[in-house]
């Protein structure tokens, strides 16, 4: 349902010839001016005062819906002020809790994610269409409806006690943040650092938050152990470029004292530029790789900005609403690098992309590592000190 400044709203099916072409990956040359149109129409953007402190512009209706709600104008103005979008957190039970994956592309068979969707609101998430699923908008509802996974620890301990387990390495955060602001309150990733810890099963932590320094007691152990490491994402080193495009992330400066303290800690850190969108922050490379390594980190990654599903229209929005005069060069440059579409799926392009841009950007993040003389280790997590846990309940060992 879209959320709108007008409270009216009519109900219909969209048509076939209604369906977004950039949906089958095929853009249409008039997808920017289509940006412009809906930007314009007050029924689809939400207002300022209620999405302040929000990345996406409007709440469109996921792919999965048979039914889309369209705001329309009935002549009629509210008296009172709009008020601001909250933060809903709807706790999920959850049956499982470790994800398995066998992309090719990707350095992780394992993931836990404890929670679907994230209030840090970057506008460039490629998480955003996974709220479709649960029948939510990739939009706002994405940054404003969480979903929390109630019981992640017991459920941890529980598939780590199965028969035959045998442990490698957990990537926690590969799809929305563990350490998103509602962590603070419920503690479910420190729940389960606490039972990995026990376990002594290697994790690799993906996050571009200060809050990981609060388990600075849990991961300071296990690195001494070789069980963790933590990928810290910086995507620029502009405070207010960092603001429109993250809007409740930490600031880049907060993320580089999070690595230092995290170096000081003796825990390995990687940094991950990503995503690197042309024009708007892809001349940041070498200076953010630079930054990354004084503060303390010995790994880098980065990834070409990816457009799959909803997300190409979203970010169409966000680049009319922030740079409208780079829109059309930054699309053009992208399909460039997507063989002519907005997004490619295909294993091993996805994250870079193929042509002369991705090329270039290759060339340039390889130069600089090899500079900074970053990627000479890749640290691999220990998985042979693993303990299975041991139930409560559980009769202990004679021995």
């Amino acid at each position: 349902m879209s959320v709108s400044s007008h409270p009216k709203a009519r109900s219909r099916t969209p048509t076939r010839g209604e369906q977004d072409p950039g949906r089958s990956g095929h853009p249409s040359p008039d997808a920017d001016d289509a940006a412009r149109q809906r930007m314009a129409d007050p029924a689809y953007r939400v207002e300022v005062e209620r999405r302040r402190g929000r990345g996406a512009a409007a709440n469109p209706g996921g792919r999965f819906e048979a039914v889309q709600r369209e705001a329309f104008d009935d002549g009629w103005s509210p008296d009172e002020e709009p008020e601001a979008i909250e933060t809903e957190v709807i706790v999920e039970r959850a049956r499982t809790i470790i994800t398995r994956n066998d992309s090719p592309d990707i350095g992780f068979e394992r993931s836990i994610n404890p929670y679907r969707g994230c209030e840090h609101g970057c506008s460039y998430c490629f998480a955003r269409p996974t709220h479709a699923f649960q029948g939510l908008s990739p939009g706002l509802d994405f940054e404003t409806k969480i979903f929390a996974k109630s019981g992640a620890a017991e459920l941890l301990e529980k598939e780590l006690r199965a028969p035959g387990y045998v442990p490698r390495t957990i990537a926690l955060g590969a799809n929305t943040d563990p350490y998103q602001p509602v962590e603070r309150r419920l503690r479910l990733t420190r729940s389960i650092l606490e039972v990995l810890a026990r376990t002594n099963h290697p994790v690799g932590i993906v996050t571009k938050s200060a809050l990981v320094t609060r388990d600075l007691d849990i991961l300071a152990p296990m690195a001494a152990r070789g069980l963790v490491k933590v990928a810290i994402s910086v995507t620029t080193l502009d405070p207010r470029l960092a603001r429109r495009m993250e809007p409740r992330a930490p600031t880049p400066p907060r993320r580089l004292d999070t690595i230092r303290q995290l170096t000081d800690a003796g825990i390995p850190v990687a940094v991950l530029v990503a995503p690197i969108i042309p024009a708007i922050n892809d001349h940041e490379i070498e200076a953010i790789l630079r930054a990354c390594q004084v503060a303390g980190a010995t790994e880098a990654g980065y990834v070409l900005l990816r457009l799959p599903h909803e997300l190409k229209d979203l970010v169409r929005d966000w680049l009319h609403e922030h740079y409208p005069d780079k829109l059309r060069h930054v699309l053009s440059v992208l399909q460039e690098a997507r063989g002519g579409k907005d997004y490619d799926s295909g294993w091993t392009v996805r994250q870079t992309g193929v042509g002369p841009y991705a090329w270039m950007i290759g060339r340039r993040f390889e130069t600089a590592i090899a500079r900074l003389q970053m990627n000479q280790r890749r640290l691999k997590l220990r998985t042979d000190l693993f303990v299975p846990p041991v139930p409560a309940t559980g009769q202990l060992s004679l021995f």
